[in-house]
């Protein structure tokens, strides 16, 4: 048995209150476009507690590959040490061949800036980053003159031939099946020589939030933005980005399966740092768990979330904040009502179909979820232990942690997928419950 598919066994709490302090690590969202963001300024930039995690990490040798100075280092800031990244900007140039692993923002973010380089860049990942959409980025690439070679396929691998300029102006894009194919044109749009005039045509846009995010962050780099969202237009001029110093915000997203934990157990826990002003979309876990029972207040100490170990059902459209499904399916499966999850068709183009996957594994474990085209419907029943398996998923593998607290004998195939955006899931969970 290979180390990664071994059995963790999930902590077993019961319904024994908690009373907790957790520190989340950085945002990936926010990491990973500031680098982007960073890489094509006039100056370097500082970033401050960025997320070091897999995905993290290859977006680092990404751009590192492409000619980008990047070093880390730890800092003593106030007493405490601090892990910093200072990125300093060159002259990217190939050959080059770069590894996005499985994760949408570096197998979407670094092919427009690459068409920046001169030479070569080859890029390749997971087997599963073949099977995930890449069509609309590289067609629009194409469509701006950028010569890119892929068999016909529009996925991953590739290899793309930089000229080091490309011409940029209108191009319009179909983002439905993904945000990030906007944001991806959006963040080198500045270093195009006419900016870039996106319109989308397609059906609704998924995880609005992201997008707003990549606009933020562009601005705070000193980008003109224009955007029209009744049109579905976003233009954005070019120009000079210019280097900066940036604290990047904790994850709300992962800060999720960390609140589920009084959610389940009753009690309080409390969220270090939760910022109160952000375009995260994990900032909208204040509105949906307390929807779902939680009392949640914002104080100097972060956000804490109290809960009485009841939780209720919820109908939701989670369309916005897709990335929150497994979390808030977990919490669902343990409610007293049912619960229907709906707008989130997107997701089965994820690290994993994860409808199909929460459906499979909570239906294994003995629940009782209806899976839909674009929607889950789950009704609670009894659970019981089992395998959570997780397809390289790693919000299935902070979901199926959840179930374990109050479901005796649950074991989660392969929790190191949870590398992906968090360094080290079950350390950190292991030091709160035991």
């Amino acid at each position: 048995m290979r180390k990664n598919d071994a059995h963790w066994p999930a902590i077993f709490r019961g319904r024994e209150a908690v009373n907790l302090r957790v520190v989340i690590p950085g945002s990936k969202s926010v990491t990973n476009r500031a680098l982007i963001l960073a890489a094509q300024a006039d100056s370097p930039t500082i970033l401050r507690r960025p997320l070091v995690s897999r995905d993290s990490q290859l977006m680092v040798q990404g751009l590192q590959a492409l000619g980008i100075g990047i070093v880390e280092e730890d800092k003593e800031v106030n007493g405490l040490s601090e892990y910093q990244l200072t990125v300093t900007p060159a002259t990217m140039t190939g050959p080059a061949q770069i590894d996005v692993g499985n994760a949408g923002t570096v197998m979407r973010f670094l092919p427009p800036l690459a068409a920046l380089a001169t030479g070569e860049i080859s890029f390749d990942g997971d087997p599963r980053s073949y099977e995930r959409p890449l069509g609309p980025v590289i067609k629009a690439l194409e469509e701006l003159g950028v010569t890119i070679e892929h068999e016909g396929r529009y996925s991953l691998p590739l290899t793309l031939h930089g000229k080091g300029k490309v011409p940029g102006g209108a191009i319009t894009i179909d983002a439905s099946a993904s945000s990030q194919f906007l944001s991806a044109l959006l963040l080198v749009a500045p270093s195009f020589e006419n900016g870039i005039t996106a319109t989308h045509k397609g059906g609704p846009l998924p995880s609005m939030p992201h997008i707003d995010m990549t606009v933020e962050m562009l601005r705070e780099f000193g980008a003109e933005v224009e955007v029209d969202k009744a049109a579905g237009m976003w233009r954005v001029k070019p120009g000079v980005l210019h280097g900066r110093e940036l604290v990047i915000e904790p994850d709300l997203s992962n800060a999720a399966p960390f609140l589920s934990i009084a959610m389940v157990c009753g009690g309080s826990i409390t969220i270090a740092d939760w910022p109160t002003k952000t375009v995260q979309p994990g900032d909208q876990l204040r509105a949906i768990l307390s929807a779902m029972g939680a009392q949640i207040s914002m104080g100097v100490a972060g956000l804490t979330l109290t809960g009485t170990g009841v939780i209720h059902g919820i109908d939701i459209d989670l369309h916005e904040v897709g990335e929150l499904t497994p979390s808030i399916a977990a919490l669902a499966a343990l409610a007293d009502s049912p619960s229907h999850l709906r707008g989130i068709g997107h997701l089965r183009l994820h690290e994993t179909d994860r409808l199909a996957a929460l459906t499979k594994e909570i239906n294994a474990l003995g629940g009782k979820v209806e899976e839909h085209e674009t929607s889950l419907h789950i009704t609670p029943a009894p659970l019981h232990g089992g395998v959570f398996h997780t397809y390289d998923d790693h919000r299935l593998a902070t979901a199926g942690a959840v179930i374990g607290l109050v479901v005796p004998d649950i074991e989660v195939e392969n929790i190191a997928t949870t590398r992906k955006t968090l360094p080290d899931f079950p350390g950190l969970w292991s030091s709160l419950l035991v």
